[in-house]
């Protein structure tokens, strides 16, 4: 039966794949395991309330409280409900028994509610534990450095990486990547290259699948840049009477690290509007498309056969899982769907919605081309690519050059917006995007970094946005010229077509 329930969710048949994990928790009603399974179903199916009562009877029946109680919380991180998460760590912790690990875990949970002195106090009570934790002296040294002890933070990490345990291979990824950031914070450009190819290097191994499927999808994207013509695109915009009352929707996208973000915590501070952080929900809406079609179906053919009532309950499921996500009636406030990765999806947004508004963040392609390749992210198909400058360079072009080809030839109201202008003149660039938009001028948006700290904010940079803007992130890529300078011919034609200097 957990087999068959697999099987079903990978099919996107949600519903029966719940159906029979209930089935089976009705059969065996001591078995932690599928209560733990079930609530995580639930969970991604944004019922949160059951999901919570599914890890409460996991708790109860589990032998191991401490460990069930973490692992529930790990469950709730997985679907992005970190407050739920920090409940059952915050209890996972108060238990006798608690791992090291688990301190460490809250602690990370901590940093991102921006409660850095708890977070600390956390990681010392599992070094107090066990002074070699490695997940401990991991955040130790992160903490170090955000707090402006970069030296501490290399001091603690050498002796970790120096290890060879397969047990802390995953950490020693992750703290290579730190030693990079607290050597890149010094101005040791050229020992933080070198402290980012060891974490690549072991990670590489693993990568190949990863890899080889990301290629398909640059396929896949330069198939759609060549089939949905301007012709295309005018067809499905006069559509839309036949889809239902125009929604208030936006998509705030670009390439992963031009400052969406930065862009989103701005916006987010206006009472006209809520935002949704990278969320799955716009990807669940076009599998949803994809249903009963060819794995392999391109994505003109998926959407020309998509009917009038499919794309009406598509966008019903969009924005019932919206308000559940966000658990948040939205009212009459414009929504922003702030997620970079689904700039490749714009031709099936604009085909499910063709009255959404388009925002695309733009920033020097060197940039975030190097930010790219610093990031610390799980291995997927898609940071699979910036394990090499060569082949993050790549992702950069097929993503980009998608949007620079359908940008003229889109029916919908459309704005780039670059990085460095909204770091340079905040009020200017707002209130164009706030004009854009259609939302009245609020001046809430300029105190944007007090808002995100009263917030969660899923970002890796969610540490960033609760400060002030800062501009010590442009032109960044010049510290390291030498290494991007072999793939500079490839970025070329985008650093002039979005007005940066060569």
């Amino acid at each position: 039966m957990m087999q068959a329930a697999a099987e079903a969710w990978n099919r996107q048949d949600y519903q029966r794949s719940i159906d029979t994990l209930e089935k089976a928790s009705r059969l065996d009603p001591a078995n932690a395991g599928v209560q733990l399974d079930l609530g995580r179903a639930y969970g991604m199916r944004y019922d949160y309330a059951s999901a919570e009562k599914c890890f409460e009877k996991a708790v109860r029946i589990a032998p191991n409280k401490p460990d069930m109680l973490a692992m529930a919380g790990l469950q709730c991180r997985s679907f992005s409900r970190y407050e739920m998460a920090r409940h059952y760590f915050e209890r996972a912790i108060e238990s006798p028994g608690a791992s090291p690990d688990t301190f460490v875990k809250l602690a990370e949970l901590y940093e991102r509610f921006h409660f850095l002195k708890e977070a600390s106090e956390l990681v010392n009570r599992a070094l107090q534990l066990d002074g070699t934790c490695a997940m401990a002296l991991l955040a130790r040294a992160r903490l170090d450095r955000s707090t402006g002890s970069p030296q501490e933070g290399e001091r603690l990490l050498r002796p970790l990486l120096s290890q060879s345990d397969p047990n802390s291979w995953s950490t020693r990824i992750r703290g290579w990547y730190e030693l990079g950031a607290i050597l890149d914070r010094q101005g040791r450009y050229d020992e933080a290259m070198a402290a980012f190819l060891e974490a690549k290097a072991l990670i590489r191994p693993n990568a190949g699948p990863h890899l080889a499927s990301q290629r398909t999808a640059h396929q896949r994207l330069r198939e759609a840049q060549s089939d949905i013509s301007g012709a295309v695109l005018r067809r499905w915009s006069d559509a839309a009477q036949a889809l239902g009352p125009p929604r208030p929707l936006a998509l705030l996208g670009g390439h992963p690290r031009s400052g969406t973000t930065l862009l989103e915590q701005v916006l987010d501070s206006h009472p006209g509007i809520v935002s949704a952080e990278e969320t799955p929900i716009f990807f669940e809406t076009y599998l949803s498309l994809k249903r009963g079609l060819p794995q392999e179906a391109l994505m003109l053919s998926v959407l020309e056969s998509a009917s009038p009532h499919v794309l009406q309950r598509a966008r019903e499921d969009y924005f019932r899982s919206m308000e559940c996500f966000l658990d948040n009636p939205m009212g009459d406030r414009l929504l922003i769907d702030k997620n970079p990765s689904l700039t490749g999806l714009v031709p099936a947004l604009v085909r499910v919605f063709p009255e959404a508004r388009i925002l695309i963040a733009l920033r020097d392609p060197r940039d975030v081309c190097l930010s790219c390749f610093m990031q610390p992210l799980p291995l997927n198909a898609v940071s699979s690519m910036f394990l090499g400058l060569d082949t993050t360079v790549d992702e950069y072009v097929s993503v980009m050059g998608l949007w620079k080809a359908l940008a003229p030839r889109l029916q919908n109201p459309a704005l780039e917006v670059r990085y460095e202008d909204v770091v340079e003149d905040l009020e200017g660039a707002a209130r164009r995007v706030l004009q854009f938009l259609g939302v009245p001028w609020d001046e809430c948006v300029l105190r944007f970094n007090e808002h995100a700290r009263q917030k969660l904010v899923r970002s890796p940079t969610y540490a960033d946005v609760t400060k002030p803007v800062f501009k010590g992130a442009v032109g960044r890529w010049r510290n390291y010229q030498k290494h991007l300078e072999p793939w500079m011919d490839k970025l070329a034609p985008f650093v002039e077509a979005f007005g940066y200097r060569a």
